[in-house]
């Protein structure tokens, strides 16, 4: 009993583990998404700050 309990344990991590990855990884496809619609805004954001800092 000792030993499937044991095996049960270590199913259920390696389970949370593929779970906690695959959100992690839609995590970084939405981050890419944003990235890529919102990159020259983004861009002109920073410029514009850099633009202002520079004597």
């Amino acid at each position: 009993m000792k030993k499937y309990l044991q095996r049960f344990h270590s199913n259920c991590f390696g389970q949370a583990l593929t779970e906690y990855a695959l959100i992690v990884a839609l995590l970084g496809v939405a981050v890419i998404a944003v990235v890529a619609l919102l990159g020259d805004k983004i861009k002109d954001v920073f410029q514009a700050i850099a633009d202002n800092l520079t004597i």
